[in-house]
């Protein structure tokens, strides 16, 4: 379990997050709504030691985050896809993807090329795994990026707005992979701004705004009149984002 726990952080005089209280289960599928600058791709990367806290504390499957010498662990429990790919340039899509296992794992080469290539014929890149990220379109890219997260076999896997770089037709593919993942039960925590695909693959929705958390509900109660479209807010955002 991913507990979340009284979680502030603040760039300054600016509070980002502020007494944050979350808790994501294996086999979960939770989204997080928001505006821009809600404190949305902060939480994520506060879940996987990318920031550190102010106040609270955060555990991956019992591993504190905060402590040093327990953080390796917390993040070898999840795995994070992040809005710009992040791939190496010089490596091939199959090395991107085979590089950390066997460095971090010490999963022999041979065998971490064969799941890579696995990975890459479940995402239908199959005939790209030696290309490079500069020879792949953006939905590609971020295809091999799900592939390098799951090649870690994380209990977890965190998306921050992963399709925001892509055009319209790169996203469908992106989130039709998305989807076959949650339907086969891989826990997910993503920060979108697909309002439908959310409600569509969601089990829970949280709201983030201005750092603080409005809402946590199952996906049917947060988009039901006497649930989050009860908060002025959160019809606020809703009606604004299927207006865009």
């Amino acid at each position: 379990m991913i507990h979340i726990e009284g979680v502030g952080k603040s760039f300054g005089a600016t509070t980002v997050l502020d007494g944050i209280n979350l808790r994501i289960a294996p086999g979960e599928v939770v989204s997080i709504l928001g505006a821009s600058g809600s404190g949305k791709s902060t939480l994520i990367r506060c879940i996987n030691g990318l920031e550190k806290l102010d106040r609270g504390t955060i555990s991956v499957d019992g591993f504190d985050v905060a402590d040093p010498k327990q953080l390796q662990q917390a993040r070898r429990c999840s795995g994070t896809v992040f809005q710009l790919f992040n791939l190496y340039p010089h490596m091939t899509a199959l090395q991107n993807i085979a590089l950390a296992p066997v460095e971090m794992l010490k999963v022999p080469r041979r065998e971490a090329e064969e799941q890579a290539r696995a990975l890459l014929a479940s995402v239908g890149l199959a005939d790209r795994a030696d290309a490079f990220p500069a020879q792949l379109s953006g939905g590609q890219r971020q295809r091999v990026g799900i592939c390098r997260a799951l090649a870690m076999k994380p209990r977890y896997l965190l998306l921050d707005e992963v399709t925001s770089a892509l055009d319209p037709e790169m996203t469908g593919e992106v989130l039709d992979i998305l989807a076959k993942l949650a339907a086969g039960g891989t826990t997910m925590l993503f920060v979108t701004h697909e309002i439908e695909f959310a409600r569509t693959i969601s089990n829970r929705v949280v709201f983030l705004d201005q750092g603080r958390l409005l809402a946590d509900l199952p996906t049917a109660k947060f988009f039901a009149a006497d649930g989050g479209l009860a908060h002025p807010r959160i019809t606020q955002f809703l009606t604004r984002m299927s207006k865009s």
